[in-house]
């Protein structure tokens, strides 16, 4: 039998999230500081800058396969194994990691306990595929744990312009299956942008979009149908998603170029 206080809030930290069998571990307030330290701490926690874990409760129910890495406990009757299925599957997941710079060999939890994963600042989501109609398309570096009832799989660029114009690979991950996906967002929750597609298009200027449907055709296009009028419009290429699915879209992480109200006098 396990007993522990993970799931029980404290003075320090308390449970914020929920799915499946992950949940997220959120420490309100940082209490291992120094005096030197305790300013910074302070003033990083009324920002949303704060520790997290992400916790997986297993129950001889199937496993979870996590970043190479990242466990920090295991509790209780669990087992790690490596999710290579064999030489074919290897030499496989070593091209893929090459072309997308995950790591080749994930370690697979399973059996009957709890799993605690490393402290994070980054900030945590949870994604079933089921709102993704089964595969979803993720950016380089997010994974960081899933259901072992999901494949990760390498999906190339339908256009080469999406890759040169658009400043991006050629090739990105791709988690196709059922479960919950945790993933490492650069922004919060709260900051994304959700668009779910029926047959339709967004165009978003840049690199913004951190995720989407492996349905949706990614191209990079003008906005306008001349050179000329994209550049009299004042706008270039924009990233264009089209077809039925959902994109998660990241406004403010890279807006380096988004004005600085001037100081009065």
């Amino acid at each position: 039998m396990i007993r522990t206080n993970l799931f029980q809030p404290t003075d320090a930290h308390k449970i914020v999230a929920e799915a499946g069998r992950f949940s997220l571990l959120e420490y309100e307030r940082d209490l291992s500081i120094t005096p030197d330290t305790a300013s910074t701490a302070f003033f990083a926690s009324q920002m949303n800058v704060r520790k997290k874990q992400v916790i997986a409760k297993l129950n001889n129910d199937g496993g979870v396969i996590v970043q190479a890495g990242a466990m920090q406990l295991m509790i209780g009757q669990l087992q790690a194994a490596t999710n290579i299925k064999g030489a074919g599957d290897l030499m496989k997941k070593l091209i893929g990691s090459k072309v997308t710079g995950e790591t080749a060999v994930k370690p697979r939890y399973e059996g009957t306990g709890i799993l605690v994963l490393e402290p994070t600042y980054r900030y945590i989501l949870f994604e079933n595929l089921e709102n993704w109609n089964g595969s979803m398309v993720i950016e380089d570096g997010m994974f960081l744990a899933c259901d072992d009832s999901m494949d990760m799989k390498v999906t190339a660029r339908s256009t080469l312009s999406s890759a040169v114009l658009g400043n991006e690979g050629l090739f990105n991950t791709a988690l196709v299956g059922k479960g919950v996906a945790v993933l490492e967002s650069p922004v919060p929750a709260e900051e994304l942008i959700t668009v779910d597609l029926d047959k339709d298009v967004v165009c978003i200027d840049g690199s913004m979009a951190i995720a989407w449907s492996s349905s949706l055709e990614f191209t990079v296009e003008r906005t306008t149908k001349t050179l000329i009028g994209s550049a009299a419009s004042g706008e270039g290429l924009v990233h264009v998603y089209r077809g039925t699915g959902r994109v998660l879209i990241a406004p403010v992480a890279q807006n380096y170029g988004i004005s600085v109200p001037k100081p009065t006098k």
